[in-house]
């Protein structure tokens, strides 16, 4: 039987392993994007414990190896009796480790932002959570939209890590597919476009909202 023939009787797993995937950055680009708000927020309002802690947790998140810590959740917890399901512990994984990174790339931008833009705010007697909604975070996540956009992609492509905790994404339905037609190559082929696909969806988003977030006016220089 000719390869390709092989990979397309084995379509149903590409597809199921796709669903998976796209299922899981999903979830975890959108919790993880809104944990990276709480915490900027946190950070924001300079609340003494909670923000010390913030910072120790984004600290820990970006010196652990993603995949280590998929690996802590998965199998580390369930030696002392507190099991997760493959699934569970990989979306949390996500979005534990790219909510901090989030955090970390929109608190760069706050950073770097207009220091008249709070004052403004201030002087119209905003509220320290009204300048952060209508204010910061406007400002904040349209400036950093490319970045924002590369650590999506970042976060699709560690889906690929949760193989290795049995999670059947697109990397797990083309080893099966390797390792039951012997076809390596392709089958990992097909996998790599996959996720070309997504991520080119997602830069392509990426620009569309930049345009939209400029039309609207949202950008300050």
């Amino acid at each position: 039987m000719n390869e390709w023939a092989m990979i397309w009787e084995a379509r149903d797993w590409f597809i199921d392993g796709f669903t998976e995937t796209l299922y899981l950055f999903a979830i975890a680009a959108v919790i993880g994007f809104i944990f990276g708000l709480v915490l900027l927020y946190i950070l924001e309002a300079e609340i003494p414990f909670l923000s010390r802690a913030v910072r120790v947790f984004m600290t820990v998140m970006r010196t652990v190896p993603f995949l280590i810590l998929a690996y802590l959740l998965y199998y580390g917890l369930g030696q002392y009796g507190f099991r997760m399901e493959a699934e569970v512990a990989g979306l949390v994984s996500l979005i534990l480790y790219h909510g901090a990174y989030f955090c970390e790339i929109l608190r760069g931008q706050r950073l770097v932002m207009q220091k008249g833009l709070i004052e403004a705010a201030h002087a119209h007697g905003f509220r320290h959570h009204q300048t952060f909604l209508y204010v910061i975070l406007p400002n904040v996540v349209l400036s950093a939209l490319p970045l924002l956009g590369n650590q999506l992609i970042i976060t699709l492509k560690d889906t690929a890590f949760l193989c290795i905790i049995t999670v059947q994404e697109i990397t797990a339905s083309a080893n099966s597919v390797q390792s039951t037609y012997f076809i390596p190559f392709k089958a990992f082929l097909v996998a790599i476009a996959l996720y070309w696909i997504v991520g080119l969806a997602i830069e392509n988003s990426i620009k569309l909202i930049g345009l939209i977030g400029k039309k609207k006016g949202f950008y300050h220089a």
